[in-house]
């Protein structure tokens, strides 16, 4: 499959990413692989953003609702169902467009995962006990404590990421920031990754707005309606976590909405700091005409060429 291309479409929350997928879907008459983790579940729909039902009419999409919540779902997972559909989608085109905000799925499925080293039930029993009754901040603290390294990149507000990491160096003394060594796996189609990137204050005016909107179409009936799901992984997200917290008398209804914005906007700088690692990846102004965007990659990247 070495004339195949995987297009990703890449960049922070709430950019337009979902839009320009399709617009890349229309050109190439090709199918969408989402690579947003959250977008998976069918309970979460408003909080998540899933493509309104026009977008997902205009091109064919996989993973998007496709599950439960109640369904584990992991990375990994998701790089071996992505890898086994891929050759089918190839049969049809030459190009297929994979598009999502959660950089870590993308990257399994152009890249590959890592290796590393089990950790027996024991010991995650024992550190789920403590993370139970000592909470995030200690186990923030103690990931803090042993690796820095990955402190400082990991969203430290993904207690299930930060379980891992704790987990990981107390079964085998590794840390987690040293195993990952970047080394690629093999693929046998060609990656092209565009992204869409904005001034901050135009990215975080984008968020704010987005999240009114979510608002405006039922966020927090969503979320409440969810609550009795909230310790499960796939509900420790923005959105429905800052609710929960409300519904839980921790604060207010207009304290929860600013954290959604800020938590949202934290996430979006995240997201940006992981992606401007990745040299590969030829970015764009979010304004930038669909056309144009479609017109300059057909005919650089997809050639083989530099994009100028």
């Amino acid at each position: 499959m070495n004339n195949k291309t995987l297009l990703c479409i890449v960049g922070p929350t709430g950019i337009g990413k979902t839009a320009l997928s399709i617009a890349f879907a229309k050109a190439y008459k090709t199918s969408i692989i989402s690579s947003d983790s959250r977008q998976f579940y069918r309970e979460m729909t408003i909080g998540t953003a899933v493509p309104e039902p026009e977008e997902l009419e205009a091109a064919t999409h996989y993973f998007i609702q496709d599950r439960s919540i109640l369904e584990d779902y992991s990375v990994g997972d998701f790089e071996r169902d992505v890898v086994e559909l891929l050759p089918t989608l190839f049969e049809k085109n030459d190009v297929v467009i994979m598009v999502g905000g959660s950089a870590l799925y993308e990257k399994a499925v152009t890249h590959g995962l890592d290796k590393f080293p089990d950790v027996s039930i024991e010991i995650q029993e024992s550190l789920k006990k403590e993370f139970e009754s000592k909470g995030l901040s200690w186990l923030q603290k103690e990931l803090q404590q042993i690796d820095p390294k990955y402190y400082n990149t990991v969203d430290i507000h993904n207690a299930h990421r930060l379980l891992r990491a704790v987990g990981i160096y107390r079964a085998s003394g590794d840390k987690m920031s040293d195993l990952r060594s970047g080394d690629a796996q093999k693929r046998d189609f060609k990656v092209v990754k565009i992204g869409l990137e904005a001034d901050r204050e135009d990215l975080y005016d984008r968020i704010n707005r987005r999240v009114d909107i979510m608002l405006e179409r039922g966020l927090e009936k969503e979320a409440h309606e969810l609550i009795v799901h909230q310790h499960l992984n796939a509900l420790q997200t923005v959105g429905y976590k800052e609710f929960f917290g409300y519904f839980n008398k921790e604060y207010n209804r207009d304290e929860a909405i600013r954290l959604i914005k800020r938590n949202t906007r934290r996430f979006a700088k995240r997201q940006l700091t992981w992606y401007r690692k990745d040299t590969s990846v030829k970015w764009f102004h979010y304004e930038t005409r669909h056309t144009e965007i479609v017109q300059r990659v057909s005919s650089d990247l997809l050639m083989g060429d530099n994009l100028n």
